[in-house]
């Protein structure tokens, strides 16, 4: 007997982000705003929610599985209420998918300004004005608070 090729199905199609994982986490990084108090106190970490995607594409019930706390968590709430997936066809049947994933929490990097100042005027006849030519560089660095 001959080994028949089987085809896999999927009888229900899930919903998809437009763009895929990778616009999905540009989305979430470009939309999230850090809690104060989490930056207060130096607070990094992932916050892993799941959450409802009704047929319209929707997020609803959204859960926190794991927190950080420090308003970390709602951020990560308010963030995955904002998605919106596009609908799945699933032949006229009305489909709620269940879906997780972790919004990350990293504290900015702080780097050293610089800043180049140049400031130039012609060495011309008097009339013109004698130029003279002056090159300055700043660097600002950010004080850091000792704890």
């Amino acid at each position: 007997m001959a080994a028949k090729n089987k085809k896999a199905k999927n009888f229900i199609a899930l919903p998809q982000y437009p763009g895929g994982q990778k616009a999905l986490r540009k989305f979430i990084t470009d939309n999230l705003r850090y809690p104060e108090e989490a930056l207060e106190k130096k607070i990094e970490g992932d916050v892993f929610v799941s959450f409802q995607v009704s047929n319209q594409g929707k997020t609803e019930e959204v859960t926190v599985l794991k927190g950080i706390g420090y308003k970390c968590d709602e951020e990560a709430i308010r963030v995955i209420r904002l998605l919106q997936y596009e609908p799945a066809h699933n032949r006229g049947m009305k489909v709620r998918s269940n879906m997780r994933t972790s919004v990350r929490f990293r504290l900015p990097v702080r780097h050293a300004t610089s800043i180049q100042y140049t400031t130039t005027s012609a060495s011309r006849p008097v009339e013109k004005k004698a130029g003279i030519v002056h090159h300055y560089t700043i660097t600002l660095n950010p004080s850091e608070k000792k704890s």
